[in-house]
């Protein structure tokens, strides 16, 4: 069962909710986003029917919510949710272009994929200072010194981060730079961290699992929103499968399924998926007409030199034609590129 409450709710009627719930032996978990408060409840349902709670002061209703993914189900949010990144909306009437380095290296390359990503039509700065690495032998990330370089980047551009957190003790420190909190593919289901990021106030991107269902991801998701935290985009990054022509398989269908079956905006990662230059572009395009609210791609002034996924990093002149892409296609689809509202970097 979920409760919604009214915008702008106080807290106290918030609480008096979550005490009657307690009251009788049930668990109430208080999600707040930026223009409403959801509380998921555990327990009795038929318990829950009895006490009224669509009767208290500030509920705007109750809902019983039949799949297991309750918070961010569109059973009781049917209107597709806006998630704003420091001024940036990813949402149903805008497509968002992100766009960066794959991994922080120095700040003269990250600076120059940074302008090279803006002058595009990027109004996010994606870029990697933790990396996972199947090989341990692989460049890993800077690390905060990574962190300090985007986050200098960011002043020098105004264009707000995202990058990745890989374990759950480092959260608050990455949350101090970062403006988004991407967790990748091979940490979908480490629920400590996913857990950890639910109890902070910071936007989430959540990849999907190389391995995992459509299921599986919005489980992944209920658990950062079940902590409180509901500004979650969800990205579709290419899945593995007996297909060995690209890195990974492009699963387009997962954005009108998951758009039908949750409110949260997917958004799409061509670099990951097509892991070739070539690729990036035809399937930006793709992901575009299939309603995606944004793409994710990887940038690099000198990709020949890149210490990670240089091969499919976009240089200048693909940038143009993807520009393009973005704006020609994205007002075919009855929509309009994502712009930032302005405010002070730093």
């Amino acid at each position: 069962m979920v409760v919604v409450m009214m915008p702008g709710v106080e807290t106290e009627a918030v609480d008096a909710v979550v005490t009657r719930v307690e009251a009788v032996g049930g668990q109430a978990f208080v999600s707040r986003g930026v223009s409403r408060v959801i509380i998921g409840l555990i327990g009795d349902v038929e318990t829950f029917s009895a006490l009224d709670l669509a009767g208290m002061p500030g509920v705007a209703q109750v809902t019983r919510v039949s799949t297991e993914y309750k918070l961010v189900s569109r059973e009781h949010h049917p209107e597709r949710s806006v998630v704003h990144v420091r001024g940036v909306p990813i949402g149903p009437d805008t497509v968002t272009l992100i766009a960066g380095p794959c991994a922080v290296e120095t700040p003269e390359q990250t600076l120059a994929a940074a302008q090279m990503a803006q002058a595009a039509g990027a109004t996010m700065l994606r870029g990697g200072a933790f990396k996972p690495r199947t090989s341990p032998y692989a460049f890993q990330g800077l690390g905060e010194q990574g962190l300090r370089i985007l986050a200098d980047v960011r002043q020098e551009t105004g264009l707000p981060i995202v990058t990745e957190v890989v374990s759950a003790h480092e959260v608050a420190m990455v949350a101090e730079y970062a403006d988004m909190l991407q967790i990748g593919t091979r940490n979908m289901q480490n629920f400590a961290l996913l857990q950890a990021i639910g109890e902070t106030r910071v936007p989430v991107m959540l990849k999907r699992g190389m391995n995992s269902t459509i299921q599986e991801w919005l489980m992944a998701a209920e658990y950062i929103a079940q902590r409180g935290n509901l500004e979650i985009v969800l990205c579709e990054r290419g899945i593995r499968t007996f297909e060995t022509a690209t890195r990974n398989t492009l699963d387009v269908s997962a954005v009108p399924v998951v758009q039908q079956l949750s409110h949260l905006p997917v958004i799409i990662d061509p670099s990951h998926s097509g892991g070739r230059r070539e690729l990036v572009l035809p399937l930006s395009r793709a992901a575009i007409v299939a309603g995606a609210d944004g793409i994710i791609v990887d940038v690099h002034p000198q990709p020949e030199q890149a210490l990670c996924d240089g091969a499919q990093a976009l240089v200048a002149k693909d940038l143009g034609v993807l520009a393009r892409a973005v704006t020609d296609l994205t007002a075919y689809m009855g929509r309009s590129p994502a712009r930032r509202r302005y405010r002070s970097a730093g």
